[in-house]
């Protein structure tokens, strides 16, 4: 069971998908939610000065006011939406630079069940674009990513679980059975089968079924540079509101690149995600 979420409102872009799929899930679960705005500081905003000792200080204040400004306005949408809504919420808006926000959103996130964040825009290179990648490699935990195009409530009636028998497609298991629970219908994924026997498609599918948890197998076939495309295509045709997957690769602050089905997923994702790293 969610207890407690956080969500991360972009200030950059639009906070829509954030918004409402967060309030959505916190109706959904009974969960408090938490959503945290970052205004991005840079000292680059700051004109240099080489001599004659002017304090700096007011300089860096009104820099940080600003940034706190432009959270706050994030949250506005936020905060309307989820009293309307009548939801246990708190909202804090952040002033830093964006290490310094990657720091306390992913501290913030281990002491959360869920987060949620907004797909990264494609050709966007603001702030808000990278913060959802960190955020999954900081949390420790599962991560909901929304399609920037998302809007209105978060639907769970169907939901894909993309298995491969591995450490990290277990985690996000565990990690989504409270919705997992709630689902209408279920449908295991796999891409390029046979996975391990001992952790089969069809073993899972067993499994679920002991937890009274239904389950149909749909098994796809696909070259290295299609299992994206191809699993996205197999979401549509059943109907599938939301995926569940493990999550691959490190963190871009330690300059690694993310592993190529995630980076993927994240560049053309079309229904909600939910992964775990």
């Amino acid at each position: 069971m969610y207890r407690n979420l956080l969500v991360h409102i972009p200030t950059e872009r639009s906070p829509r998908p954030a918004t409402d799929g967060s309030i959505s899930l916190a109706m959904t679960t009974g969960a408090a939610l938490e959503a945290i705005a970052v205004g991005y500081e840079s000292v680059n905003d700051i004109p240099f000065v080489a001599e004659g000792g002017v304090a700096m200080a007011p300089l860096f204040e009104a820099q940080h006011q600003s940034a706190l400004e432009r959270a706050q306005a994030a949250l506005a949408v936020f905060e309307f939406e989820a009293k309307t809504a009548k939801i246990t919420h708190r909202s804090r808006a952040v002033g830093g630079s964006f290490a310094e926000a990657a720091d306390i959103l992913g501290a913030s996130a281990r002491l959360s069940d869920l987060t949620i964040v907004s797909q990264p825009e494609p050709g966007d290179t603001a702030f808000d674009n990278m913060m959802p990648q960190e955020v999954l490699f900081r949390s420790g935990g599962p991560v909901l990513v929304l399609p920037y195009t998302f809007r209105g409530a978060l639907r769970i009636g169907r939901i894909g679980i993309l298995w491969d028998g591995s450490r990290l497609a277990a985690r996000a298991l565990r990690d989504a059975m409270p919705l997992i629970s709630k689902a209408n219908a279920l449908t295991v994924l796999t891409v390029n089968e046979p996975v391990s026997a001992e952790a089969s498609s069809s073993r899972l599918q067993a499994r679920l079924a002991t937890l009274g948890l239904p389950a149909k197998i749909v098994s796809l076939e696909a070259d290295h540079s299609e299992i994206q495309p191809t699993i996205l295509s197999a979401a549509a045709d059943e109907g599938i509101d939301l995926l569940i997957m493990g999550g691959y690769g490190h963190s871009r602050l330690q300059e690694v690149v993310m592993g190529g089905v995630t980076r993927d997923m994240f560049r053309s994702m079309t229904v909600p995600t939910l992964m775990s790293h």
